[in-house]
């Protein structure tokens, strides 16, 4: 594992909320089909075995580093066998009521089938569901993203689509997780769902980091920037073809806060999957460094608090009251208004 860590003091604890994690017990409640009976012979950051064991609340509590607090979490769908999608969400809330996180849970629906409205409902009666990740068929490489346009269940298909519209009509949020190469596409599909609130994983997923694939990751990017409605998490940015180097990373997360802007930012840890490569106190101490280098220092202590805290109090609407100042996003039960007014 590479793990390279970047020591961050602050003068204060600072409140942490981690917008992107993962748990699970195997213990039978939930089957996780890639964690226990088949696992994945092409993962994309290799080999697992080391996260095929149980990660629950108080392992992720015992990575948050010295001088930090962490106040709250979103968990996202773990894979978990996709007839159990309900039993996760009602395991996700028994941890909650037993162990104070998650603060929220994104599901999973089956986008493109009669039963994904039922699927939401159902769901919806946990009071920690705020929305689902839904993956579209996308290409293994960029050379071949063409051989999927248009398939069933890609970006292209509107019978997948009638998923985005169920979120929408229930103010629900879609977690957007694509690779580089089908941000644009994504881009365009959202164009029909003006009001969805979507949150894209993984910094855009820019696996491909020649200077071709990276062009292409910043247009889509910018293409996706260009909707208010939509934020990005500064989480997980290892790649199955290039070695993790924090250097090279953490110019993408500079990358990422200016495309975005700080507003639109979220703390992620992609925890315990990112452990296969950095340190949860590495991949804090990199995305605190890039803020550092993209703000001045007036402002500084302010971002902090809105990626590291606000911002994912106000795409998710958590139960958590936001930090005070002068520039500090005021929260309600509307983000998406918020959105539209308030995003660079």
């Amino acid at each position: 594992m590479t793990d390279t860590t970047f020591r961050h003091e602050p003068s204060h604890s600072q409140p942490l909320i981690d917008a992107h994690h993962h748990f699970w017990a195997l213990d039978g409640q939930v089957a996780y089909p890639w964690l226990e009976e088949s696992p994945v012979e092409d993962f994309f950051l290799g080999d697992y075995a080391a996260i095929r064991r149980p990660f629950v609340a108080a392992d992720l509590k015992r990575l948050v580093p010295e001088g930090f607090r962490l106040v709250g979490s979103v968990h996202c769908e773990a894979e978990a066998a996709r007839s159990q999608a309900l039993e996760e969400t009602r395991w996700i809330t028994q941890q909650q009521a037993t162990h104070a996180l998650p603060s929220a849970h994104v599901g999973w629906a089956a986008f493109g089938t009669d039963e994904c409205a039922a699927q939401l409902d159902d769901q919806r009666d946990s009071p920690l569901f705020r929305g689902v990740r839904a993956k579209p068929v996308t290409a293994a490489t960029p050379r071949t993203r063409q051989s999927v346009a248009g398939t069933s269940g890609s970006l292209q298909d509107p019978r997948w689509c009638e998923g985005l519209a169920l979120l929408t009509d229930r103010d629900l949020s879609w977690d957007l997780r694509v690779p580089a190469w089908h941000l644009e596409e994504a881009a365009t599909a959202l164009q029909d769902y003006p009001d969805l609130r979507v949150i894209l994983n993984h910094c855009g997923l820019p696996w491909d980091r020649t200077p071709e694939g990276l062009a292409e990751w910043r247009d889509g990017m910018q293409a996706l920037a260009a909707n208010p409605n939509v934020a990005v998490k500064l989480s997980e940015l290892g790649s199955p073809w290039h070695d993790w180097e924090a250097s090279a990373n953490g110019e993408l997360l500079c990358e990422v806060l200016d495309i975005f802007g700080a507003q639109r930012c979220l703390f992620a840890s992609n925890f315990p999957v990112s452990g296969l490569k950095v340190s949860y106190d590495g991949w804090l101490s990199l995305v605190i460094s890039a803020i550092e280098q993209m703000t001045s220092a007036d402002l500084r202590q302010s971002t902090l608090d809105k990626v590291l805290h606000d911002n994912a109090i106000h795409w998710y609407r958590l139960p958590i009251a936001g930090i005070t100042h002068d520039a500090a996003i005021t929260h309600d039960a509307n983000p998406t208004r918020h959105a539209r007014q308030e995003a660079p």
